[in-house]
């Protein structure tokens, strides 16, 4: 039996270039929300859950507007966060980011991102598919989970808006990566959230 996990960042948000820490979907994250639940449509998903922030949340309306079997449910363990802190062979181009992030912050990542991997990457006794709607980072830890890297790696682990990442959650066996970041169903205009120096 194969657990998948359909894992989708939010779309745009409005004035993200500002800095604003939430908000609503910009004209073009909804074009991008909807483009990915025309690409999902006909999965049969079991369940779907989101981060409770705004710009996800009204990411999972406009999904499931055109899912009508699920209904998302809003979940803490899917909420921005930075998954941990550095580590041994980190390299030393990642230690700025570090620099504003307090502690406190890298402890409530580490334990909300443990509890997050036993919800979701734990075997299930039946096929499912679930859907997790939520945020760059955390798609990055999920990743990183995966392949079973050190605990730092998600940095670096980028994924677009409305980009489609899937894990398979194997009985027995690893954990595969399906595909990372597939932006098949977004023309170019709607590809949005990368590096600038990261091509699409």
């Amino acid at each position: 039996m194969s657990r998948y996990l359909y894992l989708v960042r939010h779309g745009e948000q409005q004035d993200a270039e500002h800095g604003l820490p939430d908000g609503p979907l910009s004209p073009r994250g909804v074009r991008q929300a909807r483009a990915i639940a025309e690409r999902l449509g006909g999965v049969p998903f079991s369940g779907a859950w989101t981060s409770p922030l705004q710009r996800a949340q009204e990411t999972a309306r406009i999904m499931t507007e055109r899912m009508p079997a699920i209904e998302p449910e809003p979940s803490a363990l899917l909420m921005d966060c930075i998954p941990s802190g550095p580590g041994d062979g980190m390299p030393h181009a990642f230690a700025s980011f570090f620099g504003g992030v307090t502690e406190e912050e890298i402890e409530a990542g580490e334990a909300q991102m443990a509890d997050a991997f036993s919800e979701w990457m734990t075997p299930s006794r039946e096929d499912r598919h679930d859907l997790l709607i939520t945020h760059n980072f955390v798609i990055g830890a999920f990743v990183r989970e995966a392949f079973g890297a050190d605990p730092w790696r998600w940095l670096g682990v980028n994924q677009a808006n409305c980009g489609l990442t899937i894990i398979r959650v194997r009985t027995l066996k690893s954990p595969a990566l399906v595909t990372h970041n597939d932006l098949g169903h977004l023309p170019p205009e709607l590809r949005t959230g990368l590096p600038a120096d990261q091509p699409y």
